[in-house]
This record gives structure tokens, C-alpha cells and sequence, in this order.
């Protein structure tokens, strides 16, 4: 009984910080710039939808920040009072504003995830001094070159259409599940693989999607669905 208690209390203050960040977002996508055109590429068909315009949609603030709740209370019940809340919970809003701009815009702004490594990798270098789980951290650190690494091979060929923005993405992606294990690790990164390369290559065969879709929001969906899942593959796991 105190476990599930304890378990409810994790995810509800979880909960309240990412709804509280995710109410934010707004107000962080109007000030980012817009991205310059390249002179080597034609211009779209259809203009992109402006980040000033996607800040004030009707209702945005309020699904970025119930969303954010939603997935920031499941990792706090899956994950219990651990450290790697300390930064998972900032990052959830940010993957969903990540995953809605991507959406709208095929776009993954730089001036996001930037920050978000020079947040991470402090704060993963920090619990690995308060824990003494070095290799959690070594783990962390392969995992984000060795992930950046998989997707950059997959950035040359064209007929992929994945962009660069999906490979800085998915360092971010590698050292976040990397500090939690292998199972999180391995489920994270296929996952998000898998429904990119299938579901999303599915619906653009069905025309629901472009074919030039963006790749970012299934490679989010999938890092989450290594946090909720992986544990359990990690209690089978050898290593």
C-alpha cells in the first residue's frame, strides 16, 4: 500500500512541475527565430507555418502542458522517487513543444536542443557523482555518440528524409535513456525507429502523411515508450 502511495505522490508532483513548464511553451515558441532560407534548396510549395503563429493556436498552451503532465506522471510512477527524474521531468515539456513544432513545421529548432545537451549533460555528470554509478554515466555518454552516430549514417542517403535536426535529436534521445539502462535504452531508440520507419512510412503510402514526414515526434513517442517499458526488459537483460 505505501509503494502505490508513494508511487501516486511521484506522479502527481511530477505531474504539477511538466504541466507547469508545459504552460510555458507558448511564450518559448514565439521568441524563437525563424530559420534562414537555403540558398541551395527550393522554396516549399506550401510557406511554413511561422513560430508566432503555431505559439497562439487556439489551445496549444493547454495541450502542451496536459500532455506534458500526462507522460511526466507515468515516468514518476514507473520510476518512483529516482534520480533521473531531476531531468526527465524538465525535458517532457520540452519533447512534446519538440514534437508539435516538428509536426507542423517538419522542422527541429536548433536554439531547443541545444540547450536541453548543455542542461543534460551537466545534470547527468552531477547524479553520477551523488550516486557513484559511473557506468549508468558511461552508458549515458556511448549511448548519445553511438545513437547520434546511427542516425547520422541514415541523414546521407536523401530517399531517408531524415533530417540533421533528427540526428541532433537523437543524441539528446541516447544520453537520456542511456543513464537509465540498457532495457530503456534498447527499447527507446528501436521504438521510436520502428514507428517512424513503419507507422509513419505507412501513413505517407496511405497519403494521411506527406512522404517527406517528420520523423521527431515518433522518435519522442518512442523514447517514452523506453522509459514506461524498459525496466521490465532490463530485469531480463544479461548486461
Amino acid at each position: 500500500m505505501s509503494d502505490i502511495l508513494t508511487e501516486l505522490d511521484t506522479a502527481a508532483v511530477c505531474a504539477v512541475a511538466a504541466a507547469v513548464l508545459g504552460g510555458m511553451a507558448p511564450s518559448l515558441v514565439q521568441r524563437l527565430p525563424e530559420p534562414r532560407p537555403e540558398p541551395d534548396r527550393p522554396a516549399p510549395a506550401k510557406p511554413k507555418e511561422t513560430y508566432a503563429a503555431l505559439a497562439v493556436r487556439p489551445g496549444f498552451r493547454v495541450r502542451t502542458a496536459t500532455w506534458s503532465a500526462l507522460f511526466a506522471a507515468m515516468f514518476g510512477a514507473v520510476l518512483g522517487w529516482d534520480w533521473p527524474l531531476v531531468y526527465l521531468v524538465p525535458l517532457t515539456p520540452l519533447a512534446v513543444v519538440l514534437s508539435v513544432i516538428d509536426w507542423r513545421t517538419r522542422l527541429l529548432p536548433t536554439r531547443l536542443i541545444v540547450p536541453a545537451y548543455l542542461f543534460l549533460l551537466p545534470v547527468l555528470v552531477a547524479l553520477g557523482l551523488i550516486t557513484g554509478d559511473w557506468s549508468a554515466l558511461g552508458l549515458a555518454l556511448g549511448a548519445g555518440i553511438a545513437v547520434r552516430g546511427f542516425y547520422w549514417l541514415f541523414w546521407w542517403f536523401p530517399r531517408s528524409g531524415m533530417g540533421f535536426g533528427d540526428v541532433r535529436l537523437a543524441g539528446l534521445i541516447g544520453l537520456a535513456l542511456g543513464f537509465l539502462g540498457w532495457g530503456e535504452l534498447l527499447v527507446g531508440v528501436y521504438a521510436g525507429f520502428l514507428l517512424g520507419a513503419v507507422v509513419g512510412g505507412a501513413l505517407a503510402v496511405a497519403k494521411v502523411l506527406d512522404r517527406s514526414f517528420p520523423f521527431g515526434p515518433f522518435m519522442l513517442v518512442g523514447a517514452a515508450m523506453g522509459v514506461l517499458l524498459g525496466p521490465w526488459l532490463g530485469s531480463t537483460s544479461p548486461y
